[in-house]
C-alpha cells in the first residue's frame, strides 16, 4: 500500500464526493501503482518491465458519448455539433451522484495532483480520482508532476474523476448508453464513467484546454507535436492520428517539445503534456527507436498481445484492437526537452496519410492553402481488413482535432492564420501515405524519403529548389530533394496509368470541396480561392 507523504485535506475529499479518506492512496509512485495493479490482477509484466494492461470494452474513444453541460457558462460559446454534445446540468448531478457513490464503497481509491502546460502562465492545476491504479499511473506519465514543495499548497483548479467499473442508466442519466465523459465548466469537472480506455482522460484535459485557451487567454491550442532545432527554431507537426505526428518529432537531431499537445503564445510554444501515447501497432526498434526503447519499466502498454509462451509483445498483433498504445513520462525519450517549452515556429508540416496515393509527397503551401487545408483536416486510411474492402476511407477532420475543439473551427483557424502571417512561417504539407498508385495498387512510402524532406525543409533547402504547380490542388511540388529520387516528388509520374491518377485526383479534390461547403460562409476569399479545382 502507498503511504501519503502529504496529508490531502478532509475538505478537498468531500468536494468531490469522497467520504472515506482510509480507501484513498495519494500520490503514489509508478512502482506502488505497477505493484496495486499486480496484486488485484489486472497487469502483467513484460519482457522490458513494462506494465501491460487491457483497457475492457473500451480499447479507444468514444466520440458520440462524450457530452458538455449546456448552462450559462457554454450554451452561447461552445460550437454545438456531433462531437460537442449537450447535456442537462441536473444529468451531470446524477451522473455526479452515482460516481461518488460508487468510489465510496470500493475498498481503494487512487488520486492524484498534476498539472498541464508547460508554460508556467498557463498552468492548470488537476485533481485526477481514480478507480483503477493502472488508470492513475497514466495520469503520471501524461501530465507534468508537481514537486514535493508544490504539492504542500496544492489547490487544483479542475478535477477529473474515473469510475471505469460504473455502468450508466441511460434513461436516468441523459446518456447514449451505459458509459459516458462528461464535461462541465461551471463545476470545472470531467467525469468518466463505463470505459477504462485511458485515453479519455488525456483527451478530457486536451478538450477543456481547448476551450479556455483560445476563449479566455487568447492563446491558440493545437492538436500538433513540436520539437526545436540547435539553433532555437520550432518545428509545428500538425495530423490525425496514424500519419506520423509522434514518429516525425521523434528527430535525433531535434530537441522533443511534446508529441500531442501544444499551445502558440505571443513568444512560446508549450506543451501541455509531460509525457507521450503513442501507437504500438507494428513497432519496431530500426523505424521508432525512442518509441521503441521507451517501453521499459514505469511504460503502460495497452492492449497488446504476447508471442505465445512467453512475456515479449508482439507489436504485430491487432487481435484486441489496432488501436495498441503506450503511455510514458517525456523523460524517457533521449532528447527530450524540458521544461517543455520551445520559441516560435518558422516550419509548420501539415501531415496527412493519403492512401489514394494522390497528394505529393511534400509541397509547400501560400497562405490561403495553409488555412484551406488547416480548416479541412485531411487524412485517409485504408478503410479496414473486411474481405473485398480496398477503397481507402477519407476523413476531414477541422483543425486535425475537430472531435477535442468546444469553440467554432474557425476560431482556431482564424488565430492560426494571424500567426503564420505575422511570424512569416513556411507551411508544408506532407503526405506520408501511398505513393505509385492507391492503396492495393501503390506502396506505402518510405520513412527515410519522409524524414529527408522534412529535414530539407527544416534546413531551408527546399526552399531553394525549382517548384512546380500542382494542376488540381495548386501547391507548390519541389523539382530536387537531398536522398530522396526526382521521380518520386511529382506524384502523376509515379502512376502508371496517368489517366488512372488524372481521375483520382479529380475525385479526390470533389471529396474537399464537398466538405468544405459547411465552412465557405465564415472564411475569406483568399481561402476559398485555394480549393483544388475539380
Amino acid at each position: 500500500m502507498s503511504i501519503p507523504t502529504i496529508a490531502l485535506p478532509i475538505k478537498h475529499l468531500l468536494k468531490i464526493g469522497l467520504r472515506n479518506t482510509e480507501t484513498i492512496r495519494y500520490q503514489s509512485t509508478p512502482e506502488e501503482l505497477i505493484q496495486d495493479t499486480l496484486r488485484m490482477g489486472e497487469g502483467v509484466l513484460n519482457d522490458t518491465g513494462a506494465l501491460v494492461i487491457r483497457t475492457g470494452e473500451f480499447t479507444g474513444r468514444s466520440p458520440r458519448d462524450k457530452f458538455t453541460v449546456k448552462d450559462e457558462h457554454t450554451a452561447d460559446s461552445v460550437h454545438w455539433n456531433e462531437f460537442n454534445i449537450p447535456i442537462g446540468a441536473d444529468h451531470f448531478d446524477t451522473i455526479f451522484d452515482k460516481i461518488s457513490a460508487y468510489l465510496n464503497q470500493l475498498p481503494e481509491v487512487w488520486v492524484r495532483d498534476c498539472y498541464a502546460c508547460a508554460d508556467p502562465r498557463y498552468r492548470l492545476n488537476v485533481r485526477v480520482v481514480n478507480e483503477k491504479p493502472w488508470n492513475n499511473l497514466f495520469a503520471y506519465n501524461m501530465f507534468l508532476r508537481p514537486t514535493g514543495e508544490e504539492l504542500e499548497h496544492f489547490q487544483p483548479d479542475w478535477h477529473l474523476i474515473a469510475a471505469p467499473g460504473l455502468k450508466l442508466d441511460p434513461a436516468e442519466c441523459g446518456t447514449r448508453q451505459h458509459n459516458a465523459t462528461v464535461v462541465s465548466f461551471k463545476h470545472k469537472m470531467i467525469l468518466i464513467a463505463g470505459s477504462g480506455y485511458t485515453g479519455e482522460t488525456k483527451k478530457g484535459i486536451f478538450t477543456i484546454l481547448n476551450y479556455i485557451l483560445p476563449h479566455e487567454k487568447n492563446v491558440l491550442s493545437m492538436h500538433c507535436s513540436a520539437n526545436m532545432g540547435e539553433q532555437g527554431d520550432t518545428a509545428i507537426f500538425f495530423g490525425l492520428s496514424g500519419t506520423g505526428k509522434t514518429t516525425l518529432s521523434a528527430d535525433p537531431n531535434r530537441k522533443l517539445i511534446g508529441d500531442d499537445e501544444h499551445a502558440w503564445t505571443r513568444d512560446t510554444i508549450f506543451n501541455f503534456e509531460g509525457g507521450c501515447y503513442a501507437k504500438t501497432i507494428n513497432l519496431t526498434e530500426e523505424k521508432e527507436p525512442e518509441i521503441f526503447r521507451a517501453i521499459r519499466p514505469g511504460a503502460l502498454v495497452e492492449n497488446t498481445g504476447f508471442f505465445a509462451g512467453t512475456s515479449r509483445i508482439n507489436f504485430d498483433d491487432s487481435s484486441i484492437t489496432e488501436n495498441t498504445r503506450v503511455s510514458y513520462p517525456l523523460h524517457y525519450i533521449s532528447n527530450a526537452l524540458e521544461p517543455s517549452v520551445g520559441g516560435l515556429p518558422k516550419n509548420i508540416f501539415f501531415l496527412t496519410c493519403d492512401a489514394f496515393g494522390v497528394l505529393p509527397p511534400v509541397s509547400k503551401l501560400t497562405p490561403g492553402q495553409a488555412m484551406y487545408q488547416f480548416i479541412s483536416g485531411y487524412t485517409a486510411k485504408v478503410a479496414g481488413t473486411e474481405a473485398g474492402v480496398t477503397e481507402p476511407k477519407p476523413t476531414f477532420s477541422a483543425c486535425f482535432g475537430a472531435p477535442f475543439l468546444p469553440l467554432h473551427p474557425g476560431k482556431y483557424a482564424a488565430m492560426l492564420g494571424k500567426k503564420m502571417q505575422e511570424h512569416q512561417v513556411n507551411v508544408w504539407m506532407i503526405n506520408t501515405g501511398w505513393t505509385g498508385g492507391p492503396y492495393g495498387t501503390g506502396s506505402r512510402m518510405k520513412l527515410n524519403y519522409t524524414r529527408a524532406m522534412i529535414t530539407a525543409a527544416l534546413n531551408g533547402t527546399l526552399n531553394k529548389s525549382e517548384f512546380d504547380t500542382d494542376p488540381v490542388f495548386g501547391m507548390a511540388i519541389p523539382r530536387t530533394c537531398p536522398d530522396v529520387p526526382e521521380g518520386l516528388l511529382n506524384p502523376r509520374n509515379t502512376w502508371t496509368d496517368k489517366k488512372a491518377y488524372d481521375e483520382k485526383a479529380k475525385y479526390l479534390a470533389g471529396l474537399f470541396v464537398k466538405n468544405f461547403e459547411k465552412y465557405k460562409d465564415g472564411v475569406s476569399e483568399e481561402i476559398l480561392a485555394a480549393a483544388p479545382k475539380g
